[in-house]
């Protein structure tokens, strides 16, 4: 296994501000909080995180209740943060709350609150 960088406080903080905005930095782990309309939706956020982290062999720690997801990472093997986990959160951000444009031959949910799913920002 190669050798990782692991980041100190202040470019992890640097990075989440420019690169990842709504996720922060607390005891050690790069954090974010998915809020979703429900149990189906968080359902749905927690098998998406499971697919890109197990794609990746990269895994987070979740916290889940009716209405939310709690992402967690930190690189295991080298006791702090990474390339790994920036890389690994971004791919969860762009794939969470992707949205097909006004230009996309595909609908996006309907804006009714029966087929709400997850919170975007």
């Amino acid at each position: 296994m190669s050798e990782e960088t692991v980041y100190d406080e202040a470019d992890i903080q640097q990075r989440l501000k420019s690169e990842l905005p709504h996720w922060y930095y607390e005891n050690g782990w790069i954090r974010r909080k998915y809020r979703t309309s429900g149990w189906k939706g968080t359902l749905m956020v927690i098998n998406t995180v499971g697919h890109l982290a197990e794609a990746a062999w990269h895994h987070p720690d979740l916290a889940a209740s009716y209405a939310f997801v709690m992402v967690k990472l930190m690189t295991h093997s080298a006791k702090g943060i990474t390339d790994k986990d920036f890389e690994l959160a971004r791919k969860i951000e762009e794939t969470l709350m992707w949205r097909p444009g006004a230009e996309s031959a595909l609908d996006g949910t309907p804006d009714d609150l029966r087929y709400a799913y997850i919170k975007y920002d």
